[in-house]
């Protein structure tokens, strides 16, 4: 029944839906995400690497969302994918990624735009307050947040669990519930340290973890340079079912593609925007550009690199399905390296899943900080919780744990996307101030007074922010 209803979801309701957003900001904004793509490096190079005394900096925010993003998904998710969906569901992720590219530049701007001060240390913000305080909704932000504590206290940390603890079994011979509770472990000292503590963190392995697995795939590809062209052929064939045997057909490949690249890049999903909130910056739209990048690098770059070390390889054949996702991209990557090649995989999903299972604790606990009544000591049960989750899913079946996911998931993007739809007059006005004031020459800063209609904090923001402040 779990599974029928969340086929259903995926196959008739959500692609379309996401598509459709993606589209209408795409094509209402002259598609920023491609027209505006150097102004998210130009972001990034002037972002305080530290932060400031008022919330993390633009970059920390975009390594924390990537290392949230880049995890199981890049690794296990795109091995599932081809698994199930065949190599043409890579291009569907593609798809997704690019149209997502500006629904994630919309959705992060907005929850910019409607972030709170908390506790007079950090901001506070993400698609419930852009629900409660951008359309004065008072159920769904309820409904979302509820959402937001099940898809990834529970499904996607359990993901992040198997993952890697599975990956370390292969690789080192270490039993997964063994590997479970060192990781458990671990995540007690992170998660109990908050943003600041997973923002240093991830500033740290985000860039090394990204740069090293990008590196390994490039070795790959040289190695086998005259077989990428087969390679991506296949890909473009598969997708739209003209090569049926490798894999599922058209169906399959446009199904799994969604999901896994749903999973992964979260581009409309609105857990990134609960990060994206957090940051300091002189204006919302410098956020959402910045974490647009993020779904470029996590689709674009990881997913593709992991598709074809797997392509490039004799270890994907139609009735591998039942093979493990994690394990088949380490079988692939030992063929083309050698002997070290497994351990490497598992080296690189360890870090990758660490630290997505830090950042999706800080959105279980932003999903806790809307709620303003709960009793003390909620905060710490939510964590205790969650390294419960970390250990039992160490010792569960790839298929339960996926289900599950992708169910909430699903219901998880569709009740953020018609926000964002409802929201869509307000994110072009902001993108079309923030050109304006490039266009003049001028770097780009947010003024509460040109909104006077929006129901803003000016504790977040002021009468005019600090044009000292860069993101």
């Amino acid at each position: 029944m779990l599974v029928t209803i969340t086929d259903w979801l995926w196959s008739y309701v959500l692609i379309v839906v996401l598509i459709g957003v993606g589209l209408r900001f795409s094509v209402g904004s002259r598609f920023a995400q491609l027209r505006l793509f150097g102004a998210m490096f130009s972001g990034l190079l002037h972002s305080h690497l530290g932060g400031t005394d008022r919330g993390i900096s633009g970059f920390q925010a975009l390594v924390v969302s990537i290392a949230g993003r880049v995890g199981g998904g890049n690794i296990a998710g795109v091995a599932v994918a081809i698994a199930l969906g065949g190599p043409g569901a890579l291009f569907w992720m593609w798809l997704i990624a690019l149209i997502g590219m500006a629904t994630s530049l919309f959705e992060c701007a907005i929850a910019q735009l409607f972030k709170h001060r908390h506790t007079g240390e950090d901001f506070r913000g993400g698609p419930a307050y852009y629900m409660r305080y951008g359309l004065g909704w008072k159920v769904l932000p309820v409904v979302y947040s509820v959402l937001l504590l099940l898809t990834i206290g529970v499904g996607f940390n359990a993901v992040q669990s198997y993952a890697l603890t599975q990956s370390v079994e292969s690789a080192f011979g270490i039993p997964a519930w063994q590997a479970g509770l060192v990781l458990t472990a671990f995540m007690g000292v992170i998660l109990f340290g908050g943003i600041r503590r997973i923002a240093l963190f991830a500033e740290i392995v985000v860039p090394l973890m990204v740069a090293g697995y990008f590196i390994a795939a490039v070795v790959v590809v040289v190695l086998n340079i005259s077989e990428v062209p087969a390679a991506l052929g296949l890909i473009i064939k598969s997708a739209f079912g003209f090569d049926q045997v490798m894999g599922g057909g058209l169906a399959a490949a446009v199904m799994q593609g969604a999901r896994r690249g749903l999973f992964s890049n979260e581009a409309g999903l609105g857990t990134a925007p609960n990060v994206a909130a957090v940051a300091d910056v002189p204006h919302p739209i410098s956020q959402g550009l910045v974490q647009a990048l993020s779904v470029f690098i996590d689709t674009m770059i990881l997913c593709t690199s992991t598709a074809l070390i797997i392509l490039l390889s004799s270890v994907y054949q139609p009735e591998a399905a039942n093979m493990p996702g994690v394990t088949m991209t380490q079988l692939a990557l030992a063929e083309h390296l050698g002997y070290w090649g497994e351990p490497l995989v598992s080296i690189a999903l360890v870090m990758f899943a660490v630290t997505s299972i830090a950042y999706n604790c800080y959105l279980g606990e932003n999903a806790i900080a809307f709620f303003d009544d709960l009793p003390r000591g909620t905060l710490t049960v939510f964590r205790i919780f969650i390294l419960v989750i970390i250990a039992w899913a160490s010792m569960q079946d790839l298929g339960t744990i996926f289900s599950f996911s992708d169910l909430t998931m699903a219901l998880l993007a569709l009740t953020n996307l018609y926000a964002l739809w409802k929201l869509y007059p307000v994110g072009i006005r902001i993108l079309r101030n923030f050109e304006d004031q490039r266009r003049a020459g001028q770097a780009p800063v947010f003024d509460l007074s040109k909104e006077p209609t929006l129901d803003l904090d000016p504790e977040s923001w002021g009468t005019t922010a600090d044009p000292e402040r860069t993101g």
